[in-house]
């Protein structure tokens, strides 16, 4: 694949681009834009299939919302962690297989949403007492029945709505179910697990599409060594050129022209673009010509989620055996949890999560402010609690980013090839353009949950010919 110095666009459309169609090799070009799953998917589908294939991320290492920290001595993802649905239909778990890596199943087949990943855990309160156990099997079945409810009252609106609204006309409607005291701040950690689930704040989730879902059988197992293998197996042998921010795509008719932030300038025959949708609907990459209408306007209604994580290596264990321990609130917005990575991998680290709104307000603080009040939460649990010999959170590495997901529609708008242009070659790639969103978010889609066997999916579905 070439790279160009020039940079106007009169080389671009001039002759000297018709004498490269006419001396065209064989073998087509295709540029990915994005370094994350997504993309090196693609890239590795193609490099497989001989195709000339060149990589280009704007930040310097690949990986996209999948980082694997060592800065403990020992692998802590802080982006995605687990492998949603342990079988062979999904993607991922043959990389999984063929490298030997280990996985810690964290629930079955028969785990719910709000609990999707999670089987084992521990609830306090504010003052640092335990819930008890029957509270909170009991505001389970409780929070059942109000998604339940909230089914009904999606086929009474033809609007759509969000779940917190839909939740709140079923409490209107059903005094039976509304809660007060302990049993209602239970019920605010419910919700602020589904909206975990999702990145994003239940005022933010759409009613309509929320449990649009495809959920493999074999469970969730949590990925002992980190997902930094599999990264680094898809990305073996691919050209990919780290600190490439791109700035412009022109999508010719017989060639695309990337142009990077330096101003140098890569052609290829396509392009398949895997930025988070939140780059795209910052109009970060300039596009000419435009994006059509129907490709913007869902770029535009497709909402975007956030998650981070305050992980912390102690000397000790001083928790109890639990995969999650958390605190519950009055809000869901005041509520929280750790994840007990002790339990998975035997290393004494707790990582504190946090979703939607929180999430932003936790990355305005600095690092160590946000540590400070990871170990307040923690204190509330364990007044002993020890400091941290380690810390580390995930915005730091650029990580957790989702997009909240509203219709499974929007989702093959984004991904639809904007032009196809045939030169008479079976690979049909002259002139293609291809939005390849990886769906990093959780929520409603037609197949899948926001996992990494998702973005996989969907970079593997970028085969031509």
């Amino acid at each position: 694949m070439d790279s160009v110095d020039y940079s106007s666009d009169a080389f671009f459309h001039g002759p000297i681009l018709s004498c490269i169609d006419l001396k065209r090799p064989t073998t087509p070009s295709v540029i990915v834009i994005g370094g994350g799953i997504s993309g090196l998917a693609a890239a590795r589908m193609l490099h497989e299939a001989n195709f000339r294939v060149m990589v280009l991320e704007s930040r310097d290492r690949i990986g996209g919302r999948i980082h694997t920290d060592y800065s403990f001595g020992f692998p802590v993802d802080m982006g995605a962690a687990w492998l949603h649905g342990v079988c062979d239909e999904n993607p991922v778990a043959p990389i999984i297989r063929c490298l030997g890596l280990t996985l810690y199943r964290t629930s079955g087949d028969d785990s719910v949403l709000y609990d999707h990943d999670l089987e084992s855990y521990m609830l306090f309160d504010k003052n640092g007492v335990q819930v008890p156990q029957n509270v909170v099997t009991a505001v389970e079945e409780i929070f059942k029945k109000i998604l339940k409810e909230t089914d009904k009252v999606r086929k009474e609106h033809t609007d759509d709505m969000s779940v917190l609204q839909a939740i709140s006309i079923v409490l209107n409607n059903h005094p039976d179910l509304r809660l007060e005291g302990l049993a209602n701040e239970v019920l605010q950690w419910y919700i602020c697990r589904m909206e975990a689930w999702f990145a994003a704040d239940a005022d933010m989730i759409s009613l309509r599409s929320w449990d649009q879902e495809h959920v493999l059988s074999g469970g969730h197992g949590l990925m002992v060594q980190g997902y930094d293998p599999v990264i680094k197996a898809l990305a073996r042998n691919v050209d990919i050129r780290l600190n490439h921010r791109v700035k412009r795509i022109f999508n010719g008719s017989n060639k695309v022209l990337v142009t990077i932030e330096n101003g140098q300038n890569f052609v290829a025959d396509a392009a398949i673009i895997t930025v988070p949708v939140g780059v795209l609907k910052a109009n970060l990459i300039e596009f000419e010509p435009n994006l059509p209408e129907w490709k913007a306007s869902a770029i535009e209604d497709l909402g975007v989620g956030h998650e981070n994580k305050v992980a912390m290596l102690f000397t000790d264990v001083f928790w109890p055996n639990v995969e999650l321990l958390g605190v519950v609130a009055p809000s869901s917005y005041d509520c929280g949890y750790f994840l007990n990575l002790h339990k998975a991998t035997g290393q004494p680290v707790l990582v504190y999560m946090a979703a939607g709104r929180f999430a932003y307000d936790l990355e305005k603080l600095s690092d160590q402010s946000a540590k400070d009040f990871a170990m307040l939460q923690l204190k509330k649990m364990f007044p002993d609690a020890t400091e941290p010999v380690i810390f580390s959170n995930s915005w730091s590495h650029c990580s957790g980013k989702k997009s909240m997901k509203l219709m499974a529609c929007l989702f093959d708008l984004i991904a639809g090839p904007i032009s196809l242009f045939s030169l008479g070659y079976r690979s049909q790639l002259s002139g293609l353009l291809h939005l390849r969103h990886s769906r990093e978010a959780r929520g409603p889609v037609r197949e899948a949950p926001s996992t990494c066997r998702e973005p996989l999916l969907w970079g593997r579905s970028c085969e031509f010919g």
